[in-house]
């Protein structure tokens, strides 16, 4: 029964959420089958004391043999949720609430009643802080309203439409750019084309209509869009940052948190290309979007976000500040990450410190089934092997991870950077430091290799 969809999507719901679906089975509005609020409070039972449900236990508390009836009986359970969370989606966001309300009384013809309501529309989404999309289709939807009644009142004047327009354009260029933004990033990852339809005109008419550009949501996605379509727009990159830190709150935090993640992944690129400069503004980013408390989903701190600002902070020489995080942003690592990133960011710290016993000890504490935390936790004892001249050790250290790498399955990027690290480490064990030929060449080779994530390490033991 725990690999039901129904329980698997109960299982998600928090204790009001659980609470107001009860409240939903209780009204005949919604549900008309009692048997359904008896198989829910089963559910909610196990949900409290945290405990899987059975079919024979269900099957006891319904007070029926037949698992097939059950079955029936789990599935009208679950059209009932899936219907109950469509109805919170759709209506948690009350600001359209009036909206809908003057539509419904314009349909009955009472004006005055429409008026109230539209008036009410407007102040509603006038009082909430964010102006995205979502705003401007709101005022579209509002001004659609005033046209109608306008209309249906048969009034001689002009019908005022330029804000109709307006809104609607204002709102589909944010829309548009928004998801170019995303469409640029996936086709990056995964190596494929989209066609962008009209967004060619879109961005023309932005240059010929300079108000547009005013709006912070469309000035926002406009720079993020060029930075992203060629990393070397610089000016672009900048704007967007000083728009992103100032204006960041006119948009709801989870498209904060996108705007933040994909600035950070320029910053990224850029320290790629050896500009050193981008870890102080990839650390800056972070720290805005921590005081915003916009790296948290459901109360948590992603692995890759938590490991990310570590090795950021260490690079710019943030060792106590690092150390700090690392201990405070633990408890927000869901359970199954916390301890074995805990120990790799502490092992990370340590061996920043010259503490090559402490980073071992913590290296030996954690278990990483993770794939990319196990890569970077043997390149650290790969480095710590180096700098202690265990080459012994460091060779048979080589070897397994060579295997490691090929045995994973590791591909594309990921594969070709660890497999330049160990290369390049092993010609580093086996070069003469006295011939400055040779020497000079591995340092250039270095130089030009990508991608090399250990690159400043390497050149750094060439010295």
């Amino acid at each position: 029964m725990t690999q039901s969809v129904l329980w698997q999507t109960f299982s998600t719901l928090q204790n009001l959420e659980r609470k107001h679906f009860g409240q939903w089975l209780a009204s005949p509005f919604f549900c008309r089958k009692p048997t359904l609020a008896v198989l829910y409070t089963y559910l909610q039972g196990c949900a409290d004391k945290k405990r899987a449900p059975t079919h024979e236990a269900a099957l006891q508390h319904l007070g029926i043999e037949s698992v097939a009836e059950l079955r029936t009986l789990m599935s009208e359970l679950l059209t009932q949720l899936e219907d109950y969370l469509v109805y919170q989606e759709r209506w948690a966001p009350a600001a359209d609430y009036h909206t809908h309300l003057a539509a419904a009384y314009r349909k009955r013809g009472l004006p005055k009643h429409f008026e109230q309501s539209l008036r009410r529309a407007r102040k509603d989404w006038e009082d909430q802080p964010h102006r995205h999309s979502d705003y401007y289709e709101a005022q579209a939807q509002i001004e659609y309203e005033q046209y109608q009644q306008q209309s249906s009142a048969q009034r001689t004047e002009a019908f005022q439409l330029q804000a109709l327009f307006d809104a609607t354009d204002t709102a589909f260029i944010i829309r548009k750019l928004r998801h170019a933004c995303f469409a640029l990033t996936h086709q990056t990852v995964y190596k494929t084309e989209y066609a962008l339809g009209l967004l060619p005109s879109v961005l023309q008419h932005l240059e010929q209509t300079p108000p547009l550009l005013q709006l912070p949501a469309v000035a926002l996605y406009y720079h993020c869009y060029y930075f992203l379509t060629d990393p070397e727009q610089e000016a672009h990159f900048d704007r967007f940052k000083a728009l992103l830190i100032v204006h960041a709150e006119v948009l709801p935090a989870d498209m904060q948190r996108d705007l933040y993640l994909l600035a950070i992944n320029y910053c990224v690129k850029k320290i790629n290309q050896q500009k050193a400069a981008y870890f102080r503004t990839a650390l800056d980013l972070y720290l805005f979007a921590l005081k915003a408390d916009l790296l948290l989903e459901n109360g948590f701190i992603s692995p890759f976000a938590y490991n990310n600002i570590v090795a950021i902070a260490l690079k710019v020489g943030e060792g106590a500040w690092a150390e700090k995080f690392v201990q405070d942003y633990a408890p927000l690592l869901e359970k199954k990450h916390r301890e074995a990133n805990f120990q790799l960011n502490l092992a990370r710290i340590a061996y920043a410190r010259k503490d090559y016993r402490r980073a071992l000890l913590h290296l030996q504490e954690a278990d990483y089934k993770d794939l990319i935390n196990n890569l970077i936790a043997k390149t650290l004892l790969l480095k710590i092997y180096y700098e202690t001249r265990e080459y012994d050790a460091l060779d048979a250290h080589l070897q397994s991870m060579q295997g490691f790498l090929r045995r994973q399955r590791v591909i594309g990027y990921h594969y070709d950077n660890y497999r330049n690290i160990i290369r390049l480490t092993r010609k580093l064990t086996q070069h003469n430091p006295h011939d400055r030929q040779a020497h000079q060449a591995l340092r250039t080779e270095i130089e030009q290799t990508l991608p090399l994530t250990e690159k400043q390490w390497l050149l750094e033991m060439t010295q």
